[in-house]
């Protein structure tokens, strides 16, 4: 399959952009070194990157974005190789977010998953890019959900993205992903501490990896038991947001049931069946419209993170930073109570023009 072929055009692409039109242009013909370079520029979220986004939004909404995560040393990595192997077996094109943890003491990051994913390299139809949390919760970066849009408008069929594995904060791919896969491995307590994180209610499809060690038919058995009985605090996506509903309830009749599926991600074990399950999510997604909610979703979050970034600069340039600093330690010390303060910033970050 050509991936040329596969690439969306735009018309009048210098309308919308100002800095760098032909960088936008050539992304779209499926130059890779203009997309690093797209991609490069919203990790530094500077003017251009938002110019080069809003010309390249029209072309975006056609790639599946599959997500995926667990706990550390649950095999993500390896089971994302193994499934972007697969993928281009069967002639799509793979776009792979690996997103690291930044260490937070030097702000630096490993970014080991492009050391771990070394024999997808060279391949024109996969493109692999490691970003640094940098400090963002919720196991994603804050600037992974426009990395997709330019993957997406590059012509890849399919983004799988790989979160940090942090465990409780995990649940932020609900609100990015279209299918989210969560990985559990035998003999590591992973389906205890999934539902103490409320991480089982965000899963579309369940990989029980590294199935061919001990306890993996226990691990399983587990898991459908707990989704069999619904006894866990169900988390509701809604509009983006993970709300705790806070009592006992049967999951969203949306007519789907979480697979449970065994793989060995090192031997590609088990890989075909979960490629399967995820092209069934899909399939699912568009028929029932659940794919249209799960878009206005996406959206949604999107608005949300770009509004508060917005209103974070606003602060950063309204108020100087003597003044924040002490009102930071009259909160500190006791002399106003944090609402209050904030209700003293509002109106100069209202006024910021």
């Amino acid at each position: 399959m050509n991936h040329s072929d596969l690439t969306p055009t735009l018309a009048s692409t210098s309308e919308h952009l100002s800095a760098a039109p032909t960088l936008v242009d050539k992304l779209l013909a499926g130059n890779r070194r203009a997309l690093a370079r797209v991609i490069t520029l919203i990790e530094n979220q500077g003017a251009e990157a938002h110019d080069a986004l809003a010309a390249l939004y029209h072309s975006t909404g056609r790639a599946h974005i599959i997500g995926v995560t667990g706990s550390p040393g649950a095999g993500k990595s390896t089971l994302v190789n193994a499934l972007a192997k697969a993928y281009r077996q069967r002639g799509y094109t793979v776009g792979i977010i690996a997103v690291d943890p930044t260490s937070p003491f030097t702000g630096g990051a490993l970014l080991g998953d492009r050391v771990r994913m070394r024999d997808l390299s060279g391949d024109p139809g996969v493109f692999i890019r490691s970003m640094a949390t940098r400090g963002s919760l919720g196991g994603l970066a804050q600037a992974t959900a426009d990395v997709i849009l330019a993957l997406d408008a590059a012509g890849f069929q399919r983004v799988l993205v790989e979160t940090v594995g942090v465990g409780q904060a995990e649940v932020d791919i609900a609100s990015t992903a279209h299918s989210t896969i969560v990985v559990e491995a035998p003999g590591m307590g992973d389906e205890v501490q999934a539902i103490k994180a409320g991480i089982l209610e965000i899963a579309d499809i369940l990989a029980v990896n590294k199935a061919d060690r001990e306890g993996a038919d226990r691990t399983v058995t587990a898991l459908h038991m707990v989704l069999g009985s619904g006894a866990t605090m169900r988390q509701v996506q809604h509009h983006g947001r993970l709300l705790d509903a806070g009592l006992p309830a049967p999951a969203p009749d949306d007519g789907w049931t979480p697979p449970i599926i065994k793989t060995v991600a090192l031997r590609d074990q088990g890989v075909g069946e979960l490629l399967e399950a995820i092209e069934q999510h899909r399939s699912h997604l568009q028929v029932s419209g659940e794919l249209q909610r799960r878009e206005e979703d996406r959206a949604h979050a999107a608005l949300i993170r770009i509004l508060q970034a917005a209103v974070l600069q606003r602060l950063h340039a309204a108020v100087p930073a003597r003044q924040l600093h002490q009102l930071v330690a009259d909160v500190a010390g006791r002399e106003i109570d944090p609402y209050g303060a904030a209700d003293r910033l509002l109106p100069a970050i209202l006024s910021a023009e």
